[in-house]
């Protein structure tokens, strides 16, 4: 009963010592230079239509673990596994293709700092500020 009680505990502060703010970014050298949150839902669902100004953007996502899962949840409300269904779905039905997966925040630091056209997403403390540019801030 206290095990219980204790991973109980545990699992309930987990979350709360990972969250932090989580930033989509680009490179400094990207013509974007902001994102509304419409804008950001869009694009990390595969919804972002031809007249959204970032359309032509590569995506990087970060391999599976509490930032990736920490973005999506406070971007779009949905966990892991139900993103996992949801890119099941439109890749299937060939709707859109999900984010090109990095295998490490220093891939995907280096792949938005050197591309022009490359939105990603990192915590706070992993800004480069000299060569990102900050879209938009989760909290």
């Amino acid at each position: 009963m206290v095990r219980t009680r204790i991973l109980l505990l545990a699992f309930l502060l987990i979350p709360r010592m990972a969250s932090g703010e989580i930033l989509i970014v680009t490179g400094s050298k990207s013509k974007v230079t902001g994102l509304s949150r419409a804008e950001a839902v869009a694009l990390f669902l595969g919804y972002a239509t031809p007249t959204t100004t970032v359309t032509s953007s590569a995506l990087i996502d970060l391999p599976s673990g509490p930032i990736r899962d920490e973005f999506y949840l406070k971007l779009t409300g949905k966990t892991s596994v139900q993103m996992n269904a949801h890119w099941s779905r439109l890749v299937y039905t060939g709707k859109a293709m999900p984010p090109q997966e990095v295998k490490n925040i220093a891939e995907a630091k280096e792949s938005i700092s050197s591309g022009l056209n490359v939105i990603g997403y990192i915590s706070r403390s992993e800004l480069s500020s000299g060569s990102m540019r900050v879209l938009y801030v989760l909290q």
